[in-house]
């Protein structure tokens, strides 16, 4: 009797016997561990710069059910790791999304797919890099104890330069390697979740005191999301939720430099999840019954300070000594997110070159490194020019753009999701874990997601959205956001006309994982 046995035969020379266009791209292998990748993932996150730009704008949104949309945003994130994992293990490349929408819906998805993650991270980048900046002369302020330091800060000039300099830096670690990146990582990462540990800590302790006239007691209605007074609030505070947990999937770009690299990324990419969503409950917690999340004087909801929340609750809750140390892991966090952050754009651009969708200049490795050298150092001139034209043309426009950051991570993530359903259909009347982990959970985490995807396309349109500016009466985050996409469009036809094998489905073919038959 003849069986069908689907699963993917793995080589040594391939990365499966039914992906042989799927092509080696000279990458250091055996770079990452487990441990090494999971603290990637958390470091391109950031979660304690997360936690300060978003901790007050959700509760803002939402009030007291700001940890139950903590979770909500974790749900469709979770789901969508499952669909990562099982098409790296498939499939590691790392070109990751791009090459496995190209497995799935053909090139020119595939394509788009790529395109929404590139300029995705030029945006994070830039203001990753904006965010650094701002707490480098604040934090020199606060340990100098003079204002005028801090006030460098406003100076457009220095700015900028200060700016570049810190991209320059990031570049240059990323360069050098994995194992360059990984030991400046392991400092940083532990640095930040130390001080966020001790900030918890000393919020309950506050909490628990009754310091603050704002605080409150828990509740477990806290966690209910259903108790949100409206949906368009509750969509607005699940944008911001999912934006707390982009990153995480830089675990699976370096998998062709991970020990395991079929296993370990995803495996990793889980971890780094659990630890997020830890993170984000435990402070949102804390902080909601230290301070309230009302709009007046320290709560997180007030408008005054909800942009930065660690800068106003520092020093009320762990004193003006310690209080310095929230800067420093603020600074820290922004500033290990921008070097790690470079990882998933620099593979996405070498795998898309290698694969002949992009120039083949940017598919070269650096010799000693093991680098996407030039592909890494785009970026960084991608992401210091973007940051100079939008700081000088506006700061709207540059708030704007981050706003857009959201349609963009929905955009790519749910792609990827729906891929990986599609990719692996042959496979999921196998079994029930085959029919949840590569079916039912991926279409789950892509319709989440995709849904986030139009309802915030449709709120971008309202003028208000965003800084409150405006292009021929439309919304300028709509512009932006459906503008970058479009300009996508673009760069792809052009690129079909210069490239046309990768187009014609004559470098990186769609297929499904191959069918061998037993007698």
């Amino acid at each position: 009797m003849t069986q069908l046995d689907v699963r993917p035969q793995v080589a040594d020379t391939v990365i499966g016997a039914a992906e042989g266009d799927v092509r080696g791209k000279g990458l250091g292998k055996g770079s990452v561990g487990l441990v090494g990748s999971a603290v990637i993932g958390i470091s391109t996150v950031a979660p304690v710069y997360c936690l300060t730009s978003t901790l007050g704008s959700t509760a803002g949104e939402v009030g007291l059910q700001m940890p139950a949309v903590f979770l909500a945003g974790f749900l469709p994130m979770l789901l969508v790791a499952f669909a990562y994992r099982e098409l790296n293990k498939a499939v590691p490349d790392c070109g990751t999304s791009f090459t496995w929408t190209v497995k799935a819906f053909g090139p020119r998805v595939g394509w788009m797919c790529g395109w929404g993650l590139v300029i995705a991270t030029i945006i994070v980048l830039s203001n990753l890099a904006g965010v650094a900046t701002s707490y480098f002369w604040l934090l020199a302020g606060e340990i100098t104890n003079n204002p005028s330091i801090s006030a460098l800060d406003d100076n457009k000039l220095v700015h900028i330069a200060t700016c570049l300099t810190l991209i320059a830096a990031a570049t240059a670690i990323s360069y050098r390697g994995m194992t360059a990146t990984k030991g400046v990582q392991y400092a940083l990462v532990g640095l930040q979740l130390a001080v966020l540990g001790l900030f918890v800590a000393m919020a309950f302790q506050k909490a628990s005191a009754g310091s603050f006239d704002t605080g409150l007691d828990f509740s477990w209605q806290w966690m209910n999301p259903f108790a949100v007074e409206s949906m368009a609030a509750f969509t607005a505070g699940l944008s911001l939720s999912i934006f707390m947990y982009w990153g995480w999937d830089a675990c699976l770009a370096t998998n062709e430099e991970t020990t395991g690299s079929a296993k370990t990324p995803g495996r990793a990419s889980l971890i780094a999840m659990v630890v997020l969503v830890g993170s984000y409950l435990a402070t949102g917690v804390a902080a909601q019954m230290a301070v309230g999340s009302g709009a007046d004087g320290l709560g997180l909801g007030n408008p005054e300070t909800s942009d930065n929340v660690f800068a106003a609750l520092a020093g009320p809750v762990m004193g003006p000594l310690l209080g310095i140390l929230l800067f420093v892991a603020v600074l820290a966090s922004a500033t290990a997110s921008l070097q790690t952050t470079f990882i998933p754009v620099a593979r996405t651009v070498l795998a898309m070159s290698t694969y002949e969708a992009l120039p083949s200049s940017y598919a070269k490795v650096h010799p000693r490194f093991k680098t996407p050298g030039r592909a890494t150092v785009m970026a960084g001139v991608a992401t210091g020019v973007f940051y100079t034209v939008m700081t000088l043309v506006s700061e709207n426009v540059l708030t704007d753009t981050i706003f857009a950051l959201g349609l963009m991570i929905c955009f790519y993530y749910s792609l990827t999701a729906f891929a990986c359903a599609w990719y692996f259909r042959g496979e999921l009347r196998r079994s029930a874990r085959d029919l949840f982990f590569k079916g039912v959970f991926p279409v789950l985490g892509g319709l989440l997601l995709a849904t986030v995807f139009l309802k915030t396309l449709i709120d971008m349109w309202n003028p208000s959205y965003g800084s409150g500016s405006t292009v021929l009466g439309v919304g300028s985050v709509f512009v932006i956001g459906v503008g970058l996409l479009a300009l996508g469009l673009v760069i792809m036809f052009v690129t079909e006309r210069r490239s046309p094998a990768f187009f014609h489905g004559q470098v990186l073919t769609k297929s499904t994982p191959a069918l061998v038959v037993e007698d």
